[in-house]
């Protein structure tokens, strides 16, 4: 979700990647539900683990909840959003947790653009 959201807000100002520590091998049919519910497909993503990703440094990488046991990635920035996994919550519980995700990517992308040299700026 939070790979759709970055691509929903922040256009030409990231380019997201999603990679989980332990992928299923499919998008979590109730998260393309939530997706669908503001306006996003999710059924055209696969689920990726972090061997999918492209190799390199990244400007951030962004973890969500898992603390020691996320995977390391070389990064300029790291951050461990604390939000839980919303798989086996309630609807409403889970779009709780997809809500709270689309407002730290939205202030992600703030924090990004306000950093941006001037003449960089649009």
């Amino acid at each position: 979700m939070a790979e759709a959201f970055a691509r929903m807000h922040g256009g030409g100002v990231i380019e997201p990647f999603s990679a989980g520590s332990r992928p299923s091998g499919r998008v979590n049919p109730r998260a393309v539900q939530a997706m669908s519910e503001v306006g996003y497909d999710l059924s055209v993503h696969r689920s990726t683990g972090t061997d999918d990703l492209p190799p390199g440094e990244f400007a951030y990488a962004i973890t969500m909840g898992c603390g020691d046991d996320c995977p390391w990635l070389v990064a300029e920035h790291h951050e461990d959003w604390p939000i839980p996994d919303p798989k086996d919550l309630e609807t409403e519980a889970f779009n709780t947790v997809r809500d709270e995700i689309e407002q730290r990517v939205q202030e992600l992308i703030a924090r990004i653009r306000a950093a941006e040299p001037r003449s960089a700026k649009r």
